[in-house]
């Protein structure tokens, strides 16, 4: 069994697997312009983070129904529960289904299917994180807020996604103010492609309390000292970085010298089915690329509970904690 986690920067429309994009475009009746699951997963390489997202939302096409969010939602959470992961806070994009014309009830009702049985099917908790596209504009953030407000019941918070560079998280001031008003929870990307600054104005015009990636937090010495004091997660993608181009190759990703400086460091899979790995492949690339110890493999695992949306839950937490200082790692 692999080392207990929980799985806090996870895409669902990033799980989507060849075989299963096959299947549900013959559901829907949608022609894709691969000739079959090996021809389309030879499309998942990519040189940055733009030629990634252009496959991403052109495949999101064979999402029609509820039905198929909550084939989605299953075939994550089976293979979340088989890499250990106890714990899951998905992201979802309402923005790229409604302007397909799919109403983000269905979007919502489809991912709910699936997770509201979860803990039952899979032993795994869930929570849901409604992301907004940063290459929109602001104005449909709050349109789309406006829209999920009869389905806050099941969203614990916001999050902020897509490309980077030239949209600084200040553009998204408003629907942030307003998603802090309803009481939801506030995460952001931010220094991934994107400036350390760009992680500051997320903590200081957001008010976000977990940053996704800020892999480039390190060159600002100052953020760093920041973050190690107010203790605020950071949710890493060490599989993804490097096939987005942002670490040349994994044995030279900042993790360790992140962790060394004192940061609350998290190891997540982000767009699996994209970047070539789940969680748990993640933990054990990072594991024989960087040299990580079983205690810093241990760390990560306590890190990413602690950081967690469980403070409704807190025995919760505690339970999950004490299964990772339970663990016994296999014998090399």
């Amino acid at each position: 069994m692999p080392l207990p986690k929980a799985e806090l920067h996870l895409h669902i429309e990033g799980t989507l697997e060849p075989e299963l994009a096959f299947e549900l475009a013959a559901r829907n009746g949608v022609e894709l312009p691969y000739a079959d699951t090996e021809a389309l997963r030879k499309a998942y390489l990519f040189d940055d983070l733009q030629s990634f997202l252009n496959l991403y939302y052109s495949l999101m096409t064979v999402l029609r129904t509820e039905d198929d969010f909550a084939s989605l939602a299953d075939a994550y959470l089976a293979r979340a529960a088989a890499q250990g992961v106890r714990h899951a806070e998905i992201f979802f994009d309402p923005q790229a289904h409604t302007a397909r014309g799919i109403p983000i009830g269905t979007v919502v009702e489809g991912l709910w299917r699936s997770l509201a049985t979860s803990e039952e099917r899979h032993g795994v908790s869930t929570r849901l994180i409604m992301c907004f596209l940063r290459d929109e504009p602001a104005e449909s953030a709050l349109l789309t807020l406006e829209a999920a407000r009869p389905y806050l019941d099941r969203i614990t918070g916001i999050g902020l996604d897509s490309a980077e560079v030239g949209h600084p998280p200040a553009k998204f001031r408003e629907v942030y103010e307003a998603a802090a008003a309803l009481g939801l929870r506030r995460v952001a990307h931010a220094g991934e492609e994107g400036p350390p600054a760009y992680i500051t104005e997320a903590l200081d015009v957001l008010g976000v309390e977990r940053i996704d990636h800020g892999l480039r937090a390190l060159e600002d010495p100052d953020l760093v000292a920041r973050l190690v004091r107010d203790r605020v997660p950071l949710t890493l993608c060490p599989l993804s970085n490097v096939r987005l181009r942002a670490v040349d190759e994994l044995s030279r990703h900042p993790l360790p010298a992140m962790m060394d400086a004192g940061l609350l460091c998290t190891v997540n899979s982000d767009d699996p089915a994209y970047f070539g790995g789940y969680v748990e492949d993640n933990f054990l690339a990072v594991r024989e690329a960087l040299g990580l110890s079983a205690d810093r493999l241990r760390e990560l695992a306590r890190n990413s509970f602690e950081a967690a949306f469980l403070d409704d839950d807190e025995p919760r937490r505690a339970a999950y904690l004490a299964e990772v200082d339970a663990y016994d790692f296999p014998k090399p």
